[in-house]
C-alpha cells in the first residue's frame, strides 16, 4: 500500500504534517476529514511531485527566482481551502507563509499578509506585489470581495489555473518527441561530417580518381564545418538574437502571429489553443461578476497571439457601440467559426458565461485531438528527415568507394 505525505490544518488553526498509508490520494483526504482536519495537500511519497517540492524547499538563495504560476496555483488552492474551513484571511495567510515551498513565495505571502493586517483589501495587497499576480487574478479576487464570496472565487481561480496548466503541459509534452528527433538528426549529421567523413579523405586522395559530385559536396561541407564551426555557432546565435529582437516590435510580432495562423496544421492548433484560453478566461471573469467590456480588456492581455488579441480589441470597441459580442467577433475572421456560433447562442440566451466555459471544454478536447493528429503526421516526417540526412551522407561515401574500385553502382 502506498504511503502519502500530507499537510492538514486542525480546527484550532494548527498545521499538521505526516505520512499515512492509503490506497489513493482520495482515501487520505477522506480520512483526514473524518478526523476533523482540513486537508491541504496529499502527495504519494517518492513521486516526482514530492521530489520537486523537496528541491524547491532546499533551493539556496543564490538561485532564487520569481514566483511561478504553478506556485501561485498551489497557494490559491490552499488559501481557498483554509477560508472555506472558516479561518480568517490573515490567519490563513500566516499558515501559508509557514508552508511556502520557497523563500520567494514566503516573502510575497508575508508582504500580502502585512498589507491585509494593515487594513488593505486582499486584491489591493496582491496588486502591490510587483506583477507577481496578473491583472486577471487581481480582478477575480476584487470581484469575489465585492460579492462576499472570496473563498468560492479563489477555488474557481485555482481550477482555472489547473486547467490552463493542463492545456499548456499537453502542448509541451507533444513537442518533446519531435524535438528529440530533430536534435538527434542534427547531432548525427554533425558527427558524420566532422568525425566520420574525414576518415575517408586519405583514401580518396590516394586513389587519384574523380569523385561523384555528391561526395564532393559532403566532403566540402565537412571541411567547412571543421574550419568554420565557430562562425556557424556565432551565426546561429546572431540569427536567434536578431529574430527575437525583431519580434519585440509590435508590428513584426503582429505580422508573425498572423502568418503562424495561416500555416497548415500549426495554425489550426495555435488558433484552438488561443480560443480555449480566451473562452476559459472570459467565462471565469463573467461568472464572477466582471462586466463583459472589462473582461474583454483583461482577457486580451492573457492571449499569446497578438493578431487574435488585436481582433478582440476591435470586438471590444464594437461592443461599446451596442453591436453585441458575437457578430463583431465573427466579422474579424480571426476566431474559429464554431466557437463564435456557440458564443452567439450564449449571448442570445443570456448564458454567455456558461457558454464560454463550455467552449473552453470543447476546445480543450479539440486541442488534445489536434495534437494527436499533428504527431501522427510529424513523427513519420521527422523519421524520414533523419533517414534522408544520415542516409544521404552514408550513400555519398559509398558511391565514392564504388567509383574508386570501379565497381558497378
Amino acid at each position: 500500500m502506498p504511503v502519502f505525505q500530507y499537510r492538514a490544518v486542525t480546527p484550532a488553526g494548527e498545521v499538521l504534517e505526516g505520512a499515512m498509508d492509503a490506497t489513493s490520494q482520495k482515501g487520505v483526504i477522506e480520512r483526514l476529514r473524518d478526523m476533523g482536519y482540513t486537508p491541504l495537500r496529499a502527495v504519494e511519497a517518492g513521486t516526482a511531485e514530492t521530489a520537486a517540492v523537496t528541491r524547491r524547499s532546499a533551493s539556496p538563495g543564490l538561485f532564487r527566482r520569481g514566483v511561478t504560476q504553478d506556485e501561485i496555483g498551489v497557494v490559491t488552492r490552499e488559501i481557498a481551502i483554509l477560508l472555506k474551513a472558516g479561518l480568517p484571511l490573515d490567519r490563513s495567510l500566516e499558515i501559508l507563509v509557514g508552508l511556502a515551498e520557497s523563500e520567494r513565495v514566503a516573502e510575497v505571502l508575508r508582504k500580502v499578509r502585512n498589507d491585509v493586517r494593515g487594513g488593505a483589501a486582499l486584491s489591493k495587497a496582491l496588486d502591490a506585489q510587483g506583477g507577481a499576480f496578473s491583472r486577471f487574478y487581481v480582478n477575480m479576487v476584487r470581484a469575489g470581495e465585492a460579492g462576499g464570496a472570496l473563498a468560492d472565487v479563489l477555488a474557481r481561480l485555482s481550477e482555472f489555473m489547473e486547467r490552463s496548466k493542463e492545456l499548456r503541459e499537453s502542448v509541451k509534452s507533444a513537442l518533446i518527441y519531435p524535438t528529440i528527433l530533430l536534435l538527434v538528426a542534427i547531432a548525427s549529421v554533425i558527427i558524420l561530417l566532422a568525425v566520420v567523413v574525414p576518415q575517408f579523405e586519405p583514401i580518396f586522395e590516394q586513389s587519384g580518381k574523380a569523385l561523384p559530385w555528391v561526395t564532393e559536396m559532403v566532403l566540402g561541407a565537412g571541411a567547412f564545418m571543421r574550419a568554420y564551426w565557430w562562425a556557424i555557432v556565432l551565426g546561429g546565435v546572431a540569427v536567434v538574437f536578431l529574430v527575437s529582437r525583431r519580434l519585440q516590435s509590435p508590428e513584426a510580432k503582429l505580422g508573425w502571429d498572423r502568418r503562424v495562423l495561416g500555416l497548415p496544421v500549426v495554425g489550426d492548433l495555435a488558433a484552438k489553443v488561443e480560443t480555449a484560453r480566451l473562452a476559459r478566461t472570459l467565462g471565469t471573469l463573467l461568472r464572477n461578476g466582471v462586466s463583459l467590456v472589462n473582461a474583454l480588456s483583461i482577457a486580451r492581455e492573457t492571449m499569446g497571439n497578438t493578431f487574435m488579441a488585436a481582433g478582440l480589441a476591435e470586438v471590444g470597441r464594437e461592443l461599446k457601440t451596442g453591436r453585441g459580442f458575437a457578430k463583431p467577433m465573427l466579422e474579424t475572421r480571426r476566431f474559429p467559426a464554431f466557437a463564435v456560433h456557440m458564443i452567439q447562442v450564449g449571448e442570445e440566451t443570456g448564458r454567455l458565461d456558461q457558454m464560454m466555459l463550455e467552449v473552453a471544454e470543447v476546445y480543450d478536447k479539440e486541442v488534445a485531438r489536434a495534437v494527436k493528429r499533428s504527431l501522427a503526421l510529424l513523427e513519420p516526417a521527422m523519421i524520414l528527415f533523419l533517414t534522408f540526412m544520415v542516409g544521404g551522407v552514408i550513400l555519398s561515401i559509398l558511391a565514392a568507394m564504388l567509383s574508386i574500385y570501379d565497381l558497378p553502382i
